[in-house]
């Protein structure tokens, strides 16, 4: 790869050098957790975190094991930074982000450490772009203290199924109601919007559900303003885990394939609304 030559020469000076073949591999999953504009980067070595929020009720993440890349370096247990994320995804689709066969971007990213900035060799058809972005501190990520101990209710479903209960509900109700439970109606959605109230309905035995697992009957409801970000991360998907705890937080797990066929995941916590009484 032409870019493994280009930056070579003070590789050694960079704390973190990770480079792509193919740019649309980071660009796809990142576009799958931009609703806001900075974004929180954490390295180790086994990959990149990247944490987005808003006003502490939504989390998402984005993991990019060390695999992914063609080239990973890292000198530090961890390093982390905060970046424009809006930004970054410009300068990551500067060649347009091209979808025709067989030509593709090369990333190498490089970070020389705190107060650096974020350099980007971009490189396609023999054209190499140098982008450097303004790195900040990064803040701390919000605790969801979401752990799996204290999961109750666990669904997996083909990521189709929930496309297909999303375009068929009210995107106009102002919340997203969940019901999970061990008995009927099993996995439920349902909205409450200008045309009248819209229930969505999963049998636990449906083709589209890859493992149900309900230890107890919730009905929790969730700001439709604040899923709407996830449904990228849906369109992306080939696979979703729906989570909720005993507190009625919720875990949306999307499994995401690149184009290299390798996986990614994304994940978005989001607080509950209100807890609606039980039956």
């Amino acid at each position: 790869m032409p870019l493994s030559t280009q930056s070579q020469g003070d590789a050694e000076q960079y704390v973190l050098v990770a480079s792509l073949d193919n740019a649309r591999n980071l660009s796809n999953i990142l576009k799958a957790i931009t609703f806001k504009d900075h974004a929180i980067f954490s390295a180790t070595p086994n990959g990149l975190k990247v944490t987005v929020e808003d006003s502490k009720c939504l989390q998402a993440n984005a993991f990019i094991q060390s695999e992914i890349f063609q080239e990973y370096t890292i000198k530090e247990d961890s390093v982390g930074f905060q970046v424009n994320l809006t930004v970054l995804l410009d300068c990551l689709n500067i060649f347009g982000g091209s979808t025709a066969p067989g030509v593709s971007t090369a990333l190498r990213m490089c970070y020389k450490g705190y107060g650096y900035p974020l350099t980007l060799f971009l490189e396609e058809g023999g054209v190499v772009t140098v982008c450097k972005i303004n790195t900040e501190e990064p803040e701390e990520p919000v605790d969801f203290e979401f752990c799996s101990t204290n999961v109750t209710n666990k669904v997996i479903l083909q990521s189709e199924s929930l496309k297909e209960a999303f375009s068929e509900l009210d995107m106009t109700s102002e919340v997203l109601q969940i019901t999970m439970s061990p008995s009927q109606p099993y996995f439920r959605l349902s909205t409450f919007g200008n045309s009248g109230n819209a229930h969505y309905d999963y049998p636990k035995d449906s083709d589209m559900m890859e493992l149900f697992k309900c230890t107890k009957t919730q009905t929790n409801r969730y700001k439709m303003s604040l899923l709407k970000p996830s449904t990228k991360a849906l369109a992306l998907s080939c696979k979703v885990s729906v989570r909720t705890d005993s507190r009625g937080f919720l875990s949306l797990q999307y499994l995401v394939r690149n184009d290299d066929g390798q996986i990614c995941f994304v994940e978005y916590y989001c607080c509950p609304d209100e807890e609606v009484a039980e039956d």
